[in-house]
């Protein structure tokens, strides 16, 4: 992977790709790199009007549909209305936003960042044909996953540690994923990525101080959205790699 950059993408033509949060960020520079690699990219976002604007200039090869990962109902007309899939990139992500639930109840990081993305990847699994990518983050590691209170409706709702932990979930929800694929003899594979800390309006969803704490690191610290792009755009792509 020595300086494997967006240019290093083989050829994609023949293949779909649903990456979810397409409409900015990451999720954008992934869609972007997958229409020009040929690919046929499914840009599945809840704000479908700024996701109209990226497909227009990623060509015709994109199209946009409606995905509200905080809203089950939303996720499963999603999966009933897709067909065959190549690769399922689950992208998109909330962010140390303050305490709020999702449609169906959960709190809101682990139920867009996680269990949305659960649901839309069983709802999908026997219409995939290659791998799953669901991006994580270092920051899992200040995470734990309690099963007994995974909503914050004993504890005092703290927007990191809940945000650990639905990346956390992710990672072990990847791991967990491989292992049942490979036990059963699928040629599915489920692959995880981390973007380091890369400049995306991600930073942006404190209500706080904090967002502009982090903007300015975004300016000083942070690598391109380009750059943060790669480790989930190789996952997604690469002939080579495993689950």
């Amino acid at each position: 992977m020595t300086k494997w950059t967006a240019e290093d993408v083989v050829d994609q033509t023949g293949r779909t790709f649903v990456v979810t949060g397409a409409n900015s960020g990451l999720g954008e520079v992934v869609a972007r790199a997958l229409g020009k690699a040929g690919a046929d990219v499914v840009l599945a976002c809840r704000d479908t009007t700024k996701a109209d604007a990226v497909a227009a200039e990623i060509g015709p090869n994109a199209v946009v549909r409606k995905l509200d990962l905080s809203d089950l109902s939303s996720v499963r007309a999603f999966a009933d209305a897709t067909e065959k899939v190549d690769v399922l990139v689950n992208n998109a992500g909330v962010m140390a936003v303050p305490f709020r639930r999702t449609v169906d109840g959960f709190e809101m990081q682990i139920g867009t960042n996680h269990l949305g993305h659960f649901a839309l990847t069983g709802l999908l699994k026997d219409k995939l044909t290659d791998r799953v990518v669901t991006m994580s983050s270092a920051l899992h590691q200040l995470g734990s996953v309690d099963l007994d209170d995974l909503n914050f409706e004993r504890r005092k709702y703290n927007r990191w540690l809940a945000y650990g932990q639905s990346k956390l979930a992710n990672l072990l929800f990847t791991y967990e994923l491989q292992r049942r694929l490979a036990a059963s003899g699928s040629s599915l594979k489920a692959l995880a990525s981390h973007p380091g800390y890369a400049s995306t309006n991600l930073q942006g969803h404190t209500e706080s101080i904090q967002d502009k704490l982090m903007g300015i690191g975004n300016s000083i610290f942070a690598q391109s959205a380009e750059m943060g792009a790669l480790p989930e755009l190789w996952a997604a792509t690469a002939p080579d790699a495993f689950g």
